[in-house]
């Protein structure tokens, strides 16, 4: 793994981050893996989309059945309802490299462990065996870690009849799960960044579409993330590039200070109901081409915001969707249209053009904060001659409008998570 460790006093944590299905991925094969078709991806993506609505209109009432600083290369991931770039950290003592899908919308780090007693789906790197390590250790049920994975997880912990274990159980919006023991055990995140007792769920019992990764990585807001648990390390801060092409790296990096560079701007987190993973934002409004839409701030504000790493297509309230489309239309009139591609309505044949003119669309958040699109973050590209705007309507303007990951590509996005505010910055991945 390919570590830049940044020195000095605000020394950072960074990890290189791969898409997972891109040529830099391991859990690819380098590139010779099996790669999705598009409308796959974006119907997995319906129901990342479907999953994070359901979990903030209602409070889910399920319960398992029995059974200082660092920077991590960030590599493009799994396109599934869980999140598309993961990372490689290593787990047990001694360590075990697993590359881990980062989730800033779920909080409980999990990768699947030996003996696999009910089911493991197949990974591409070895799977965690406890059992070798001589850091890992159990929860018991009656601890008052295990009954914080209710609120963390949407269901309440089961408890081992034997040895009184305690059991965790998630499950992701596209019916991928993972239920398992709810353990501490040391985390090497980078060589010279080692967290200890760290809570994590050993998974035996995991199905769906992690395409490869061993796990995830929790970043929400819960006290049992990544985020929390190391708050003494890192400060609650964290950062993320998104690569712009599945070729290409980015990076994750924890601590350091949160200023980031000059070129970071600020806007507060909102609040989300109901919502305590998420991180939430305020959209004010949105420039198609330097016009600013006619749509008014209330529209985004009825349902809310969030930014989610998992999430690959924006979500916007249908007024505001419509507005944009009809705008980026006339910007592009001039070149032909293609047919639609799943949720994607508004596409167009570029095979014929070297160069293509798109207008530029701007996002302004919370506190006067106004964040340009990288054109990478406006179009999805299925092929030269499908090429689509890559935002889609909500079903209804009450739905929680989405900031996902197409639309951070290239953006430095600083999480400064103890000071309550996250921070763009454009051009952020050089």
């Amino acid at each position: 793994m390919r570590v830049s460790i940044i020195t000095g006093p605000k020394r950072k944590a960074s990890l290189e981050v791969v898409h997972k299905h891109g040529p830099c991925s391991q859990v690819n094969n380098y590139g010779k893996g099996e790669v999705p078709k598009h409308s796959d991806i974006l119907s997995l993506d319906e129901e990342r989309v479907s999953y994070i609505h359901s979990k903030l209109s209602k409070n889910n009432d399920d319960s398992v059945k029995e059974l200082d600083s660092t920077t991590l290369p960030a590599k493009s991931g799994s396109l599934i309802g869980s999140g598309n770039y993961f990372v490689v950290v290593g787990l047990g003592t001694p360590k075990r490299d697993l590359s881990l899908i980062f989730d800033t919308g779920s909080d409980l780090t999990w990768t699947q462990c030996e003996p696999c007693a009910r089911s493991c789906y197949k990974q591409q790197d070895e799977i965690f065996d406890p059992s070798k390590s001589t850091s890992y250790y159990n929860i018991t049920c009656t601890s008052s870690v295990c009954t914080q994975l209710s609120t963390a997880t949407g269901n309440d912990p089961g408890c081992a009849a034997s040895s009184k274990a305690c059991i965790y159980g998630i499950q992701y919006g596209d019916s991928s799960f993972s239920v398992g023991y709810f353990s501490r055990e040391r985390l090497t995140v980078t060589a010279t960044d080692v967290v200890n007792d760290f809570l994590f769920g050993c998974g035996q019992n995991n199905q769906g579409l992690f395409g490869g990764a061993a796990g995830l990585l929790g970043l929400g807001r819960h006290p049992i993330s990544f985020v929390q648990q190391t708050s003494q390390k890192y400060r609650k801060i964290f950062s993320y590039c998104l690569p712009s092409t599945s070729s290409a790296v980015g990076y994750l990096s924890f601590g350091g200070a949160a200023t980031g560079s000059a070129y970071v701007k600020y806007t507060p987190f909102s609040s989300i109901s109901r919502g305590a993973s998420f991180y939430g934002l305020e959209i004010d409004g949105i420039s198609v081409g330097g016009a600013k839409l006619p749509v008014s701030s209330s529209t985004f504000s009825t349902g809310g915001a969030i930014i989610d790493s998992g999430t690959v297509i924006s979500r916007l309230p249908p007024t505001a969707y419509s507005a944009l489309r009809a705008a980026f239309r006339k910007g592009m009139a001039k070149y032909p249209a293609a047919d639609a591609l799943s949720i994607l309505d508004t596409c167009y044949d570029l095979s014929g053009y070297s160069v293509v003119s798109i207008p530029k669309i701007n996002f302004a958040f919370g506190g006067g904060v106004t964040v340009e699109l990288a054109p990478q973050g406006i179009l999805y590209v299925a092929s030269r001659k499908q090429v689509c705007l890559a935002f889609a309507a909500n079903g209804d303007d009450s739905d929680v409008t989405i900031f996902g990951n197409v639309q951070q590509k290239t953006l430095e996005v600083v999480y400064d998570v103890g000071g309550g505010r996250i921070g763009f910055g454009v051009g952020g991945c050089k």
